[in-house]
């Protein structure tokens, strides 16, 4: 059989492919959006009508291979990836994921999972390696398989509300950068208050939020759960931010900076190795939910094995000093993917904003590109509001596997300030400093380019050295203002 069969054939879908079936009546759907995740993380795919749902459930949908990459020509005109003489892929629905859309009650979502054509002459209805959450669900998988550990994750994604101009383009921020401050926080509450409405109907279980120190800067957050079920939600979260904007005249802004001079948008994700647990339903859906159990179900309990084992409370145990060391020592590559962006370094130019740019960790220390947040958990820092969740996960999986494997040593915590550390004669290794660099990095660390196998890693590095390309390639603002009368 291959992976496409096996997968149609999972022991137990053909009954929550019925589950669905009974969700579609119940709610009156009749139309699903089926989605997947491009290589920089949008969210693509097909609308299909919902009386369709069993044979696109067993027989999937087709659309171009090179959808996996935003369909984007590169500089030359080439099309990223794959060429227009390219077959279809297939894509094959996770009934698990289906879930009514609040604003339009009419129509539901599902994620999918990609593979090769049923008809390639090579590897047919293989698995397609340049769907980024497909390989992050298989490599979870393996990883659990073979540590009997489940990764949980949890992320903070930053955001800007930004006005929208007569001509529709950015016209600054809502709101004032006052960070933390609850009148700037209550101007948007109108926003803010949809947006949660909108998560609560589709299985993020909010926890809190509050205004940013950026104008019309948000973060809202919700429960840590399942390395994928999370990069769902994420992406999930993003779809509201769109819809809201649209709903109040506004922009949704994930870019990672808009603006100099005041902090960034990061997406700090804080993660942590379990060994056993139970899932829980979420407590603010008892009566009937509008989409299919696992989207409203979390995971919980077990042994956490990032807690201290030893006297001292804010020393990892052994497992978690391992998985440090495995990030310390691949922070580079892995900043090609939590900073995937030409404008992702501004966010690390812009000093003075507690933006990460050193390969090192600590207890609370914020400027240091690991630290540890609170007993259990550890914050990745050097990861943006750009970021593909799906890439970033599968990365820090492999970048564990590397420190539990060989034992990997982080080296002494630093609680200082990293810049006092370093006038007092540490010596600190820098994170990349331009996308290039990160690339660089990243073409030179086999165990990180291992989480993006195959054509994953071809997409990923055609699409990310194009963008690098063109940047380097354009006459900016900036250019003409420094050079244009320095001579004679």
């Amino acid at each position: 059989m291959t992976d496409l069969e096996v997968y149609v054939a999972q022991p137990g879908r053909d009954d929550l492919v019925r589950q669905v079936r009974q969700k579609i009546d119940e709610l009156g759907i009749s139309y699903i959006y089926y989605q997947f995740i491009s290589v920089t993380g949008r969210i693509v795919g097909k609308g299909i009508p919902a009386d369709h749902w069993e044979r696109t459930a067993e027989r999937g949908f087709q659309l171009v291979y090179g959808s996996t990459a935003n369909l984007f020509v590169d500089r030359h005109g080439d099309y990223i990836g794959y060429g227009p003489e390219a077959m279809e892929l297939v894509g094959i629905p996770d009934p698990e994921t289906f879930c009514q859309l609040p604003w339009d009650k009419r129509v539901a979502r599902v994620f999918c999972v990609c593979f090769r054509n049923r008809e390639e002459r090579e590897n047919a209805g293989a698995a397609l390696t340049s769907d980024c959450r497909g390989n992050l669900k298989r490599f979870h998988r393996e990883f659990q398989d073979k540590y009997k550990m489940d990764f949980r994750v949890g992320t903070e994604p930053e955001m800007m509300w930004l006005k929208r101009g007569p001509d529709g383009k950015p016209d600054g921020g809502f709101s004032n950068p006052y960070c933390y401050h609850i009148d700037q926080f209550e101007s948007l509450r109108p926003v803010f208050m949809r947006v949660i409405e909108y998560c609560h109907a589709m299985g993020l279980d909010m926890i809190q939020g509050d205004h940013e120190d950026a104008p019309g800067q948000l973060e809202l957050n919700w429960t840590f759960d399942d390395v994928t079920r999370n990069a769902d939600r994420l992406a999930t979260y993003r779809q509201i931010c769109a819809q809201v904007a649209r709903e109040n005249n506004l922009i949704a802004c994930f870019m990672t900076k808009p603006f100099m001079g005041v902090s960034a948008s990061g997406c700090h994700t804080n993660i942590s190795l379990w060994a056993g647990g139970n899932e829980k339903m979420n407590h603010l859906h008892n009566d009937r939910l509008p989409g299919m159990d696992d989207v409203f179900t979390y995971r919980s309990g077990g042994d956490n094995l990032f807690m201290p084992d030893t006297d001292d409370p804010q020393l990892p145990g052994r497992v978690g000093l391992q998985c440090v060391g495995g990030i310390v020592k691949h922070l580079g590559a892995l900043t090609a993917i939590g900073c995937s962006t030409v404008n992702s370094y501004r966010r690390l130019w812009d000093t003075g904003f507690w933006a990460p740019v050193f390969a090192d960790w600590g207890y609370q220390n914020r400027t240091t590109g690991l630290r540890v947040s609170a007993p259990g958990r550890f914050e990745y820092r050097a990861v943006d509001s750009m970021v593909n969740p799906y890439l970033m996960g599968a990365a820090l999986l492999k970048a564990f596997e590397d420190g539990i494997d060989n034992d990997i040593d982080p080296g002494e915590p630093e609680n200082r300030n990293i810049y006092q550390a370093m006038e007092a004669g540490k010596q600190v290794k820098k994170l990349p400093m331009t996308l290039g660099e990160a690339l660089d990095r990243l073409a030179h660390d086999d165990v990180i380019k291992s989480a993006m196998p195959d054509e994953m890693y071809k997409v990923f590095h055609w699409y990310k050295n194009d963008e690098w390309e063109k940047f380097m390639a354009t006459v900016t603002d900036w250019d003409l203002e420094q050079y244009i009368d320095c001579l004679p």
